[in-house]
Formats: C-alpha cells, sequence, structure tokens
C-alpha cells in the first residue's frame, strides 16, 4: 500500500450523518476536531493551537458498525485511515480540504469506556463456531481474581 495513513486522536465536533447511496452502498460522515498543545519554554506553559477540523467518511460494513455504536457529538474518537486532500474551487478561489477515508473508528478509551457487541455476518455460526469462539473468550477472560497472588517472598 503506497498511500499516507493517518491516525487521529479527537473528539466527534457534530453527529454522524448515515445514509445509503443509490447503489446501495452505506456511507457514513462525520466531523473530527482536535487542538494541538504546544509547550512554550518562555512563559513555562502549554499553548492551545488553533482548533482543527478533518472530516471522516466511513464506507460499507464500517459505516454501518459506527452508525449502530452509540457514537455523539463530544465523544473522545481514534480514527485511522488514507489521507486525502481534495481541491475545490468556491467564489473564484482555490480552497483545499483535508479528509480521512477511516478504515478504522471508535471511542478513545483512555477517556471513558466501551462496551463491545460483535457483529455477525454471512450467516449463522455452527455450533463449533460457538465452541472455538468461546474457547477464545474463555483464555482471555481472566480477571484479577483469576490472577494468581504475588508471592512476598519473590518481592
Amino acid at each position: 500500500m503506497n498511500e499516507a495513513q493517518i491516525t487521529v486522536v479527537g473528539w466527534l465536533a457534530a453527529e454522524p450523518y448515515f445514509t445509503v447511496t443509490g447503489n446501495g452502498t452505506p456511507f457514513l460522515s462525520l466531523r473530527v476536531g482536535y487542538t494541538p498543545r504546544r509547550y512554550d519554554r518562555q512563559s513555562a506553559q502549554w499553548q492551545d493551537i488553533e482548533t482543527m477540523f478533518l472530516t471522516v467518511n466511513c464506507w460499507r460494513s464500517l459505516a454501518d458498525n459506527v452508525n449502530a455504536s452509540d457514537l455523539r457529538r463530544g465523544h473522545p474518537v481514534v480514527v485511522t485511515g488514507r489521507l486525502r486532500i481534495r481541491q475545490y474551487e468556491r467564489d473564484g478561489q482555490w480552497r483545499f480540504s483535508a479528509e480521512v477515508e477511516a478504515t478504522t473508528l471508535g471511542h478513545d478509551l483512555s477517556r471513558g469506556t466501551a462496551a463491545f457487541r460483535p457483529v455477525q455476518r454471512g450467516g449463522a455460526l455452527t455450533d463449533e463456531d460457538r465452541r472455538e469462539a468461546q474457547d477464545a473468550a474463555d483464555q482471555w477472560a481472566l480477571t484479577a481474581t483469576d490472577q494468581p497472588e504475588e508471592d512476598p517472598k519473590a518481592a
């Protein structure tokens, strides 16, 4: 892949907009804002730089999943995708717009919690698939109470 990839950590600036195109392809668009901060050595303080906004476009199953998720204006998000710079003319002047064609998008879990619900596509699971999925879930579902206690002598 020879395209610019970008990861943006920011906040939803508006409610997501979902539609289905004329050919039946799900599409979702949203705006993500972020305010870069820089340390000013002269004042010995952090300074906010002007807030920037990006349009994020999601297609197909990602659009469906984002639409079915509880993502709302003000929520912290992490977006990864392909950077696109679009040039257009308005009022006789050339302008540029930065957009991200998202490949992944989700809540920023450093700022809160989320509940994940896997989506099942392409038909029903077999009993064997369910057993394998449950075994995998059990393997990774260790909690603090399942962990062995530390040996005080080892410290």
